[in-house]
This record gives C-alpha cells, sequence and structure tokens, in this order.
C-alpha cells in the first residue's frame, strides 16, 4: 500500500512520443550522502526500505546496492533527455544582466590561481575508440594473470554505426599527481582545492574524491587505520563520513586533533564553510566543478580559505579532457582582468547529449579494476572491441554514442548557425580518440546540409574556449557546438559569467520523435534555499527558469495543436517575465524583502496585466481584466501577508517527500492572493 507508479518510466516513454511537451524542473544529482539522507527520512516516515550497503557482505546486500544505485547521480536527465539540448540566454535576461550588472571580482596581472590537470595515465591518455560496424551485444569481462574471468557487465547492447570508447585512469599516476599537487600547493601559497563531478560521474569521481582525501590526509589513516576499518569508513564519502563515525567513539578526541594537525604541514584548503570548518574535500557533492568553477572565476579567480578570506587557488581536475576549458579562461582574465557582463558576448550552446550520450551515460560500464590482470570488451561473437592492462584500483570505463544523436546534433547546430549567423565552433580533440571518431561523423553529416555562408569552425577544446572568452569579451556572440559532458561545463561556465547565474537560461530540447522538453534552471543550489526555507520561512530560489521554459512550452502547443491562444498566453508571459526582471521582482538576498512567493504574485500580475492590454483574443483580454485589477489594487496587502510569514521556522513535513498541504500552506501564505487566484 505504500508503492507509487513508477512516474519517471512513464515519462520516457512519454518523452518518446510526438505528443511530448515536458517541463522539467532542476532535480537533485543524488551522492550517496543524500541517498542515504533520503532513507533515514522515508524509514521514520514508515516506509519500510532498508539502509544502503556501502560495503555489501552478501548477495542481498549486493542486489540491495544495485537497486538503489539507479538512483543515485542525476537518474532523471538521461530518462528524459531524448533528444540534443539548445541553450541559450533569452533576450529579456541578457538586456537585464547588461542594464544590471551582477558583481565581478577583480582580477590580479599576478594572479597564481591555475588549473592542474594530468598529463599521463588519466581517461584522455588511455582511451580507445571504434564506430561499431555492426549491431552486437558486447561483454566486459576481467582477467587476471592466472587467467581467470571475473563477468563485470554480461550485456550492452551496440548500435550499427555507435561509437564505442574505452579508457581507464591509473590509480598510481593519480595518487603521484595529488601528491605533487597537494606539494605544489603549500610551496606556491595558494589554496588546494578538488573540482569534480561526483554526482553525475556517480562511479567514477566518488573514487577519485576518495583517492584525493586518502592523500590529503594519509598521516591520519595511517594511524588510525584499525579505527577506521572498524567504523567502516568510505573516504570515497568524503573525510565528513570519518566525522560522522568517530562520534561518540573513544578515539573521537584524538582523531580530530590529529586531522588539525595535518593542516600545519599541509596547504591551506579551499572551504565550503570556513566558520565551521568544512573543507572542499568534506562531502563530494559539495564541490562540483560546472558550479564550483564558475563562481571562482567570477570572484577573482579566487576562493575562500580556512581563515573566512579569500585566496588564489591551485584548481584541480584531474583528467585531462574537458580542463582546458577553465585553463583557457583563467588565462584570458589574467591577461585582461574581468570581464564586464555590461558589454560582453554572449556563448550559448548546441549539446550531444540524446539516449545518454558519452560520459554521462557510462555509470553501468564503469568499474575499479578488482586486481592486476586485462579488462576486454567482447562482441556476440567473441572478438575483442577493447582491451586494457589495468592494475588494482585503476577506475576503468565504456563509454558509449549512438549514430542517431549525432546526426540530430549536426543538425540542430546548423539550424542555430542558419538562424543567427554567428560563429558556430564545434569542441573537437583531434588528440583524443573519441574525437577522431566524432569528427569522422561530423565531416559526414555536415555534407547533408546547405551550410553556404555560415561560419561553422572544428576546434580542439582549449582553441574553443579560448576563441569564445576572446569574442565574448570583445561583445561578439560564439555558438558552442559540444558532446555531453561540455554542454553541462559550458552551460555554467558562460551563463554565470554573463548573467551571474546559469538558472536563467533557456533550454530547448526538440526531441528526436518531434515532441519537446524543456528544462529549468539549476538544481545544485536547492538543497541549501529548502534548509534555509524550513530555518526562517524564506526561500530564495529563483523560479525564472519556469517561467522562461513555459514560453516554448506553450509555442510547442501552438505548433502541435493549432490553439493560437496558446500563443498569446506565450507571448504575454514573455512581456510579464521582461518586466519581472526590469522591476527587480526576483527573489532578494535577504529577510524582509520578497522571496519565491513574491515573485511569482508579481509574475501573475504582470502576466494579468499583458493578457488584459493584447488585443489579439478578446476573451482572454475580458477573462484577465479583471484580474489584473483585483491584484493591483490588492498588492499592497498581498505583499504584507507574505512578507509577514518570514523569520520563524516552517514545517514542510519533510526534505525528501515533504507533506504536501503543509507545504502548501508553507508556499500560499497570502489569503488574498489565494482567493483572487483560485476564483479564476
Amino acid at each position: 500500500e505504500q508503492k507509487i507508479p513508477d512516474e519517471l518510466s512513464a515519462l520516457g516513454e512519454l518523452a518518446k512520443t510526438p505528443e511530448a511537451n515536458i517541463i522539467k524542473l532542476p532535480n537533485i544529482s543524488a551522492s550517496i550522502p543524500q541517498l542515504q539522507a533520503t532513507i533515514k527520512e522515508l524509514q521514520a516516515k514508515g516506509y519500510n526500505i532498508p539502509d544502503y550497503p556501502e560495503n555489501p557482505q552478501n548477495d542481498a546486500e549486493k542486489e540491495i546496492k544495485e537497486r538503489y544505485a539507479k538512483v543515485l547521480g542525476s537518474a532523471v536527465n538521461p530518462v528524459l533527455r531524448e533528444g540534443n539540448s539548445d541553450r541559450r540566454a533569452p533576450s529579456a535576461v541578457k538586456n537585464y544582466a547588461k542594464k544590471f550588472p551582477h558583481s565581478m571580482g577583480a582580477w590580479d596581472k599576478n594572479s597564481k590561481s591555475h588549473v592542474s590537470t594530468m598529463d599521463s595515465g588519466d581517461f584522455f591518455a588511455n582511451e580507445k575508440s571504434v564506430t561499431m560496424r555492426e549491431a552486437t551485444n558486447a561483454k566486459i569481462e576481467f582477467v587476471d594473470p592466472s587467467g581467470n574471468v571475473t563477468v563485470l557487465k554480461e550485456s550492452t547492447p551496440l548500435e550499427a554505426g555507435e561509437i564505442v570508447d574505452a579508457t581507464f585512469m591509473s590509480k598510481k599516476a593519480l595518487v603521484t599527481f595529488l601528491e605533487e599537487q597537494i606539494a605544489e600547493a603549500k610551496a606556491q601559497d595558494v589554496l588546494f582545492s578538488l573540482h569534480m563531478k561526483a554526482t553525475m560521474m556517480k562511479v567514477s569521481d566518488p573514487i577519485i574524491f576518495g583517492h584525493c582525501v586518502k592523500v590529503f590526509y594519509k598521516d591520519v589513516i595511517a594511524k588510525h587505520a584499525d579505527t577506521i576499518k572498524e567504523l567502516g569508513v568510505n573516504f570515497n564519502n568524503g573525510l565528513g563520513d570519518l566525522y560522522s563515525k568517530i562520534k561518540g567513539h573513544a578515539k573521537q578526541a584524538e582523531i580530530e586533533a590529529d586531522i588539525e594537525a595535518v593542516y600545519v604541514n599541509s596547504p591551506a584548503m579551499a572551504m565550503v564553510d570556513s566558520d565551521n570548518g568544512i573543507t572542499n574535500l568534506h562531502v563530494p557533492s559539495d564541490i562540483i566543478i560546472d558550479a564550483s568553477m564558475p563562481a571562482a572565476i567570477r570572484a577573482s579567480g579566487q576562493m575562500w580559505g580556512p581563515d573566512g578570506k579569500q585566496k588564489d587557488t591551485k584548481f584541480v581536475i584531474p583528467d585531462h579532457c574537458y580542463s582546458t576549458l577553465y585553463t583557457a579562461t583563467i588565462e584570458n582574465c589574467i591577461a585582461h582582468g574581468a570581464l564586464d557582463p555590461t558589454t560582453i558576448g554572449t556563448v550559448p550552446n548546441v549539446g550531444l547529449m540524446a539516449r545518454k550520450a558519452e560520459e554521462y551515460g557510462s555509470h553501468p560500464t564503469t568499474f575499479e579494476a578488482p586486481g592486476n590482470g586485462t579488462i576486454k570488451v567482447t562482441d556476440s561473437n567473441g572478438n575483442v572491441i577493447h582491451e586494457h592492462v589495468v592494475e588494482e584500483g585503476d577506475i576503468w570505463r565504456m563509454v558509449m554514442v549512438k549514430d542517431a544523436p549525432i546526426q540530430d546534433w549536426v543538425k540542430l547546430a546548423v539550424s542555430r548557425a542558419k538562424a543567427t549567423g554567428w560563429p558556430t565552433v564545434f569542441w573537437i580533440d583531434e588528440d583524443r580518440a573519441h574525437g577522431r571518431e566524432i569528427l569522422k561523423k561530423v565531416n559526414t553529416y555536415l555534407k547533408d546540409h546547405d551550410t553556404t555562408g555560415l561560419d561553422i569552425r572544428i576546434m580542439s577544446v582549449y582553441e574553443a574556449a579560448k576563441l569564445s572568452v576572446e569574442r565574448m569579451r570583445a561583445g561578439e556572440n560564439t555558438i558552442s557546438v559540444t558532446g555531453n559532458v561540455l554542454r553541462d561545463y559550458n552551460t555554467d561556465l558562460y551563463p554565470i559569467l554573463e548573467l551571474g547565474t546559469s538558472a536563467k537560461m533557456l533550454s530547448i530540447v526538440p526531441l528526436m520523435n518531434g515532441g519537446g522538453l524543456f528544462e529549468t534552471g539549476a538544481g545544485g543550489s536547492a538543497p541549501k534555499h529548502v534548509q534555509q526555507l524550513v530555518k526562517e520561512n524564506y526561500l530564495r530560489w529563483d523560479s525564472l527558469g519556469e517561467f522562461l521554459a513555459l514560453v516554448p512550452s506553450l509555442e510547442q502547443v501552438v505548433n502541435s495543436s493549432g490553439n493560437n491562444k496558446a500563443q498569446v498566453l506565450a507571448n504575454a508571459l514573455d512581456k510579464a517575465t521582461e518586466k519581472l526582471l526590469n522591476e527587480n521582482k526576483s527573489p532578494q538576498r535577504r529577510l524582509g524583502t520578497i522571496d519565491n512567493r513574491g515573485s511569482h504574485f508579481y509574475l501573475a500580475m504582470y502576466w494579468a496585466e499583458a493578457l488584459a492590454a493584447q488585443s489579439d483574443n478578446a476573451e482572454l483580454a475580458a477573462k484577465f481584466g479583471p484580474v489584473a485589477a483585483q491584484l493591483q489594487e490588492n498588492e499592497a496587502k498581498i505583499n504584507e501577508e507574505l512578507l509577514a510569514v518570514q523569520g520563524k521556522p516552517a514545517d514542510i513535513g519533510g526534505y525528501y517527500k515533504p507533506d504536501v498541504a503543509k507545504t502548501t500552506a508553507v508556499m500560499r501564505p497570502s489569503a488574498t492572493l489565494n482567493a483572487i487566484v483560485d476564483a479564476i
């Protein structure tokens, strides 16, 4: 009786239909600590679900861990993304950023901030790539030196024309690299900071994160090895796992003192919360590269140190595949200073993400080598597709990109190039095995389109990033056409520099079977916003992304059904959103000012005003004229009712499974506004 329908699978099926019209709100890319908090909350609510077995001891626990693994990381996005993405800054948002520029920290020409990345032994260096000639079922096996075979994955269907990569990161090379970077950070007197994506890359990156924790705190770990083993500490969950498991233990004070002693001879570490001693190595989901790097670049290339002050930083990004995006941007800022939001251009993105494209779909085919030996991929006839000699602890993965999404991606890039007339750059590294296979397809599929007069280029990640930031600084616009991971990184970096946030981007996903998916905002900050809501009944979350997404969603209704009323609603909403920005009615930063609920009130009022004023549909004008008048007349009273609840704790009945009635009461505190809306 506690079971609920599998709504995600139903949505996944809907996304494959021409009728699909889906607005996807931001979702948590869950880490293991977040999963554990979810389980605890659900158990407290009477749900008889098992604990998450981090170290399964038997087959039953292994099965439980595998079932929970399905919801780790971003479980929602790969299911719904049956199309490639078109992300860009709406003109209203871009104009607002120029009119009301966000703060940008000043860069020092002598800044010591820099990116450090591996030059050997990483995923980039060890990659092999091939395009499948025919469909098959791939098997992944580990073979030890004695010839014993362990099947890592029995079956992975592959399509004809699909690009299949395999690569690994050497544990030895990674540990050596991390040791060198920690020593360098100390010698250079800069903060040490690791930047990963442990949520989306939910198998590989927590392991890399764990190695960094083990290297940084190796003296403590060596001294207290028996206690750490006894408590079942998993450093892939961060130093916070040690802190939580030693609570109440006889050696708690001693271990905590030894941790503090580490900092005496180590480089200062970048902090998540310097007031409470929370470092960047506490929880893997606290420092997410696509949010943390742009924030640091925006803040003079600095992060916060343990003394509560900003300082130049060594940004450690182990894998070389994408780190040069940030290298090129930082080099430009050191040479030329901070970018000016009032004059800079824009860098929209066409992203290859359909059908779990590239690394973000590789979780089921990522493994930690169980020993020294060989990991190989074979087809259904036993022929070897890829193989690597590995050592125990190496991180191996297989990555796939299907052919149809690549064709669609090229088509979308050409259509955006035609629509804008802007230079359109495919970010492809020919030095990378995967890049060479992708390039063959891009060159082939570009011939299917008329590109006469279009400025379409193919450049390495570093050169493309260098060109984009140079043009951006000059006030010029450049379309970036990228794979899945760079799509994620680019659509945070450039919007945060341009607009101050990535939550205000318009994200349109033309689904490959004819429907539309409209994505809203960025979910990384959501947990902190909800914590603030529960603590003081103030919700800073900005819903602008939802407002922006609703416009193309309504236009999709027009395209699919010919209902022109939807176009009137869309046009009026566009005007309302622009007015919301110009009147500065987005959520503010402190108690006593409007929050998310006040922002929704003003959007409703401006939307009603725009509908009442339009001349395309008399019925809608007549319907919303009185609504606009009522909202205008009651503006002061509604604001008073919305502000009155702030400053006291709010009970929403849970975080991962809130109570609908309680949450509705918290989110709709104005009786006056409720009465007007409910009467429409």
